[in-house]
């Protein structure tokens, strides 16, 4: 008879997400006339951008000629995107990233995902606690990890890396020794940020103990501040240790076209191995590439008019960030993030845990946000709230919760 991958059973219920779209449903469904405003999810809500909709249109007329037809897509990705992202993203900001060392995917959370299968198992795991669930039940089903614990809510042979307010809600360098360490700045859920200086601290560690980085860098259209990296290779010594995660769904609203990469520079070595040639292999073997008409549309996002357009929409978002955060203030409650990230990152009142407040939020004013212990250990008594809803739904909400 066939065998399942038990692996699978280790892991808590549903994925974070598909709870609470479960709980959202059962509520409207049995409360009909509930007018319910969506600040969960960190899905954008403005349309794609003019210049981005004037490529697709002209990528879709080319796909209409046998002439300028294009079939599968290179391993990799196509040329002209991949050198626009090396132009744009790296070399402009000082980083040494060339365009063969980035691979073209549908998108951040895949690859975030996928990534671990290129290390081996006897591997140990550092996560951010709190942390965007996908890093840690990848490794859970990979393997990677031991049971969970109901006393703690933790896995067992994971490092986890307390995220709180003592720390800044950055985590410290941890004391049992990792192979693989995940970072994410701008931080989901806390909204934090992370210093040159500080994020030096862990490329230098992870060059010291042999361990590799592997970098969320998502959110880097929303950091504010001027001495917040938008790229670890900002910093000397990257090339050598750290992998980075890109998305183009938070900085150009592709969350409905799907579109992302992963930077692996071919100076990161096991040994004698190069793991930009195991990402390649399992890349060409796994994968047939991202979209043409897509990745014409990611073009777009480095034209003078998609920049301009969408650093407009970056702050629309950062606006409401303004709003939530200013509001919930004003309410009495302790707010952070909002500054470098669309995120809001506020301690429950009056005790509540995290997924009570979730409740008495929905309940009483028809509020939909992401209770904090979805991500973590770390993040019972918090709560996430999203700036991505419409400038309307975001005065409308915070209005609510100033009545409660």
């Amino acid at each position: 008879m066939f065998k399942i991958n038990e692996n699978y059973l280790k892991l808590q219920g549903s994925y974070l997400f598909s709870t609470i779209a479960k709980k959202v449903a059962a509520y409207s469904a049995a409360n009909p006339d509930k007018g319910i405003i969506r600040l969960g999810i960190g899905d954008v809500t403005q349309p794609l951008a003019p210049a981005i909709i004037d490529a697709l249109h002209g990528a879709v007329d080319e796909m209409g000629k046998a002439e300028s037809f294009h079939g599968y897509a290179p391993d990799l990705g196509y040329e002209f995107l991949r050198n626009a992202i090396a132009k744009n993203d790296y070399q402009d900001r000082g980083a040494d990233i060339q365009p063969d060392e980035i691979f073209v995917s549908d998108g951040a959370k895949s690859d975030s995902g996928n990534i671990q299968e290129i290390f081996s198992l006897d591997n140990k795991v550092a996560v951010c606690d709190p942390v965007y669930p996908v890093y840690l039940d990848a490794n859970v089903m990979a393997g990677r990890t031991g049971d969970f614990n109901q006393a703690t809510e933790s896995f067992g042979n994971v490092i986890y890396m307390p995220c709180s307010e003592a720390n800044g809600f950055v985590p410290e360098l941890p004391k049992e020794k990792p192979d693989m360490i995940y970072l994410c700045f701008p931080n989901n859920p806390t909204g934090s940020a992370i210093t040159k200086a500080q994020l030096k601290e862990w490329v230098d560690y992870a060059n010291r103990i042999g361990a590799v980085i592997i970098y969320d860098a998502a959110y880097e259209a929303y950091i504010s501040e001027e001495d917040v990296p938008h790229t670890i290779f900002e910093c000397e010594g990257a090339r050598t240790c750290a992998i980075e995660l890109r998305s183009f769904s938070k900085n150009a609203g592709f969350t409905g076209t799907r579109l992302g990469y992963t930077v692996i520079p071919k100076d990161l070595k096991c040994g004698d191995v190069a793991l930009h040639s195991l990402w390649a292999r399992r890349h060409g073997t796994k994968y047939n590439g991202a979209p043409y008409i897509i990745q014409r549309a990611g073009e777009a996002v480095y034209s003078e008019a998609g920049k301009q357009q969408l650093k407009d929409q970056v702050g629309y978002y950062m606006n409401n960030a303004r709003i939530i955060k200013e509001g919930l203030k004003a309410a009495g409650y302790t707010v952070y993030g909002g500054v470098n990230a669309p995120y809001i990152w506020l301690k429950t009142p009056d005790r509540m845990t995290s997924w009570e407040f979730f409740d008495y939020l929905l309940e009483n004013a028809n509020v939909v946000g992401t209770p904090g212990s979805g991500f973590g250990p770390s993040g019972e008594g918090y709560f996430r709230l999203t700036a991505f809803g419409s400038y309307e739904n975001t005065i409308a909400a915070i209005e609510r919760i100033k009545k409660l």
